[in-house]
């Protein structure tokens, strides 16, 4: 086959624009991580890109913004509707695009992505403002929620339609127009959600899509003087980047960074069930989400019987070909991730750590048309201490550690004992114990007995190095509407 008609069997993305797809000269390849081959081409947009869709997102918000939220409402629903009626489509796309499961997206990100549309659209319905009343004055102060203008929103590549929808459906529900930047690595469900957007009565110019790298695209979007607004997912060093990006401006950041989550076990938990939920919360989705679990400290007297039964069920968690329903995770998102995530496992095992499964341990059975993509196994490592890297930064792979633990005073000294505070998870029977564990630990998200149960009525976000800012119903999110 010639180069030039390799070329046409290559999908080819294009920028969206005020209400219209705009070509771009340059492009950079996006690969397949389940082959390890080139099967589409994302424009390298950079300033000029930028320029045009913030021209774009500025002329439409005037009457955008004027619209009732009935109006905008509607326009969310439709969108929402048609993304549903074609689910199976995006999932498989999504699949391919990101190399998760073909079910993990056809049961968890694309029945999200429309669920963050719908509830969003619901929820500006409901909003209140303050009112008091000063009678010996004859007085009342109240106050008024108005959009904030133009947004600029990007996105991560684990979670490609979920996140960039969950920032989008606020920001247009309460009247900004957007310019939003999804991950180079993983852009084509956003790419499929425009094609969309006529038919669901958005406006030219509300939602604009510029695909790009963070150092080119992300950079011109961050640093713009008329994007007063900046929601951001990804790592903490990004976030840095963009703070001082930002601050010359004073814009109002929302940023939802890095985790290192941990799991505590007590002796009273239901090994049943904890087993089982922390097997999924440590390695679901490749263990490339932001919330999963990576440190899991188990009270000592129960210790051996958790490390033998968490590691016989994690050998029972198949990593394979995305397509295939009896898999449950499928590849990682890159060569070069794939490689860092199996380089903290080479420096578990170099500072005397046990690699019970997993990488180095137990071999895949692959197909050979998938013999080069990015496959790393659900890995479990004991033996560690917490100083070592592994313990201290966010892999964002199929690992997990577990230590053993004396007291509930050590388990949340040791859980706090990181530079992230996203969230965590307590196993306890004993109310008092999970309430009091809970309070206690620096998370901006706690779970009891449970994991990755979310209401959008309330907060999210992290403390420490994991963010800046809550995303709420009520305030959709917290720099969306200004007062």
């Amino acid at each position: 086959m010639s180069k030039t008609s390799e070329q046409r069997t290559l999908l080819v993305l294009e920028n969206y624009i005020g209400g219209k797809f705009v070509p771009t000269w340059s492009h950079l390849d996006s690969y397949d991580p389940s082959t390890g081959e080139v099967y589409c081409k994302v424009p390298d947009s950079g300033k000029d890109e930028v320029e045009a869709a913030v021209a774009a997102a500025r002329e439409a918000f005037p009457d955008w913004s004027a619209r009732s939220p009935e109006q905008r409402a509607q326009v969310l629903n439709k969108l929402a509707d048609l993304i549903e009626a074609q689910l199976e489509e995006f999932a498989q796309a999504e699949s391919r695009d990101q190399g998760k499961t073909v079910t993990f997206a056809r049961t968890v990100d694309i029945p999200r992505s429309v669920h963050n549309f719908r509830f969003f659209a619901s929820s500006v319905l409901h909003h209140t403002t303050d009112c008091s009343q000063m009678d010996h004055m004859g007085c009342v102060n109240y106050t008024v929620r108005t959009p904030v203008g133009v947004a600029g929103l990007i996105s991560p590549w684990n979670l490609p339609l979920y996140l960039l929808t969950w920032k989008i459906a606020p920001a247009v529900a309460t009247g900004n127009t957007v310019v939003a930047k999804p991950s180079e690595m993983s852009s084509v469900t956003a790419w499929m959600m425009c094609k969309l957007m006529h038919q669901a009565g958005v406006p030219p110019g509300v939602i604009n899509i510029v695909f790009g790298t963070g150092p080119r695209a992300g950079d011109a979007l961050v640093g713009h003087p008329d994007v007063p607004l900046v929601s951001f997912t990804g790592s903490t060093a990004t976030a840095q980047r963009i703070t001082e990006r930002s601050a010359p401006y004073c814009k109002k950041l929302s940023l939802e960074l890095g985790g290192k989550n941990p799991a505590l076990v007590f002796a009273d938990a239901d090994l049943d069930q904890c087993i089982a939920t922390t097997v999924r919360s440590s390695f679901s989705n490749q263990g490339e989400i932001c919330l999963c679990t990576s440190r899991i400290y188990v009270e000592r007297s129960i210790y051996p019987e958790f490390l033998e039964r968490f590691v016989a069920a994690t050998r029972k968690w198949k990593t394979g070909v995305p397509s295939d329903p009896t898999n449950n995770n499928g590849a990682l998102i890159s060569k070069e991730h794939l490689e860092k995530v199996r380089s903290f496992v080479a420096l578990a095992k170099s500072e005397g750590g046990t690699i019970h499964c997993g990488e180095g341990v137990d071999q895949l059975d692959l197909p050979e048309c998938n013999a080069s993509g990015y496959f790393m196994p659900a890995t479990v490592i004991s033996g560690i201490t917490d100083s070592s890297r592994i313990m201290q930064e966010e892999i964002f792979g199929p690992v997990t550690c577990i230590s053993p633990f004396d007291s509930e005073d050590e388990a949340v000294s040791r859980g706090n004992g990181v530079r992230y505070g996203l969230a965590a998870t307590v196993w306890s029977r004993d109310v008092g114990k999970v309430h009091r564990v809970a309070k206690r630990l620096q998370a901006g998200l706690v779970w009891t007995n449970c994991w990755l149960v979310r209401d959008l009525n309330l907060p999210f976000g992290g403390m420490k190095n994991s963010g800046v800012g809550r995303g709420k119903a009520e305030r959709i999110p917290t720099a969306s509407s200004q007062r």
